[in-house]
């Protein structure tokens, strides 16, 4: 296998990946959308339903980028390394959050764990930016969108007691 070969292959996986996340966390998420979050009180900016997968898919695919521009640096070296598992980790906590809020439809128990995913993301996206300045970039519109949401987030909370 050539290395333009194996490259692009590992782009399709993490785009396959963080795409397959972002799937399943909608596949948590529909029913509450349907049944459960039109009935709670939202503040006047939330942002309408139809919103939520196109910017949700173009942050995984920008996030899958970032990845595969870090995993090109080399795959030894501890800063790759660790950078690499903070990223995995922002992603499954990613994921826990839509079946906190949308799956168990625990709003208060899905902030705090929204700024779990938070911290991860910032941790991911210094390590990134260390190693590679445009990976760091591709997700600093991820980390406004988590900062917003989490906002959301605690308004939704506070909003239905």
């Amino acid at each position: 296998m050539t290395p333009k070969l194996r490259s692009g292959l590992v782009l399709a996986g993490f785009i396959g990946l963080c795409l397959a996340v972002g799937a399943l966390g909608g596949w948590v998420t529909a029913p509450a959308v349907a049944e459960w979050y039109p009935t709670l009180n939202k503040p006047s900016w939330n942002p309408p339903d139809w919103v939520f997968a196109p910017v949700w898919t173009t942050l995984y695919i920008l996030m899958a980028v970032a990845a595969w521009l870090v995993w090109k640096r080399g795959q030894t070296g501890a800063a790759i390394k660790g950078a690499m598992t903070l990223f995995f980790s922002q992603l499954l906590l990613n994921l826990a959050w839509s079946f906190l809020f949308f799956g168990a439809r625990q709003p208060g128990t899905a902030f705090v764990e929204i700024l779990m995913l938070w911290a991860a993301l910032l941790a991911t996206l210094i390590a990134f930016w260390r190693l590679s300045k445009p990976a760091g970039a591709l997700l600093l519109p991820y980390l406004a969108w988590v900062s917003f949401a989490a906002v959301l987030n605690y308004t939704v909370w506070q909003l239905n007691p």
